[in-house]
């Protein structure tokens, strides 16, 4: 049967508009990028001095070195952190004793209210305060306020992976004498996680964007070795224009990397050829199988 069951198929006059809106959608898109590199070029900015640091070899290795690695490592340590509190606060959400289900749901719910820029304020200030070297001090404050925040977001995708697993296999387990924890770790947890592996991946994204935050607090990473840059050359819009592309660029190999990981644990959900009720009464009638 044709995919076509919820909607009906597009007729020639459809395919057409469809087609205009994507020729003029296009051209829009052509204007506007070439509105942008003509103000550039008018503002003096695609000069080579401006561009010059980029093709150093000592400032390409202090902006991949000093920048970007510092900036992964931020953003593991901190997925990392999330992972374990999603796990711990998302399963305590689910407990069935309200001395644990409350104050799991309080700290879930306060941490994914906060806005991050003021968990990394807080943290450097008054958790991390007694630190004498300032770059572990401003590395860990960004990485615990990124840990609460998409931790708090992971409980709730650790919670919601959990009640989509169908409720008929914790009912199996408890009938062949499983306690709850082995029903939780053995059974729920292992088939909820395939469904949140995009989810934990998109947040993982999240996590990277969000540790350029943390220029807020003299953070590292790539926004911080922006920074001598900019005020060397006096090329503002080329350096945010090349630190940008590099995150584009590593959240899209994140990306790839989700929808492999998807591909090899979950596997593609494709449309089953399921007939209408109609068709296949019809079919039966005739003989047709």
């Amino acid at each position: 049967m044709s995919a076509g069951v919820l909607f009906d198929a597009p007729g020639p006059a459809t395919r057409a508009r469809h087609r205009t809106y994507s020729i003029v959608a296009a051209l829009a898109l052509v204007a506007g990028v070439a509105f942008v590199i003509w103000r550039l070029y008018d503002t003096g900015q695609l000069e080579y001095d401006k561009w010059e640091p980029f093709l150093t070899p000592r400032y390409i290795e202090a902006i991949l070195v000093d920048g970007l690695l510092i900036t992964l490592q931020m953003a593991f340590s901190a997925v990392i952190g999330a992972v374990v509190f999603g796990v711990l606060f998302g399963v305590g959400k689910l407990s069935d004793h309200r001395w644990v289900r409350w104050p799991c749901w309080l700290v879930v719910e306060f941490f994914r209210a906060v806005p991050v820029i003021m968990l990394m304020i807080f943290c450097f200030y008054a958790v991390f305060g007694g630190m004498d070297e300032l770059s572990r001090r401003t590395y860990w404050s960004v990485v615990l306020a990124l840990t609460l925040y998409n931790g708090a977001v992971l409980a709730e995708v650790f919670r919601a992976g959990i009640n989509a697993v169908p409720r008929g296999q914790a009912e199996a387990a408890y009938a062949i004498g499983m306690r709850k924890t082995q029903v939780m770790t053995i059974v729920l947890l292992p088939q909820a996680v395939k469904i949140m592996i995009p989810a934990i991946i998109s947040q993982m994204v999240v996590a990277l964007k969000d540790t350029s935050l943390g220029y807020a607090v003299a953070g590292l990473g790539l926004t911080r070795i922006a920074k001598p840059i900019y005020q060397q050359f006096g090329n503002h819009v080329p350096t945010i224009i090349v630190i940008t592309a590099i995150y584009v660029v590593v959240n899209l190999l994140l990306t790839l990397l989700a929808t492999w990981i998807q591909k090899k644990f979950v596997g593609e959900k494709k449309v089953l050829d399921v007939p209408m009720v109609g068709q296949a009464q019809s079919d039966r009638s005739t003989g047709v199988i």
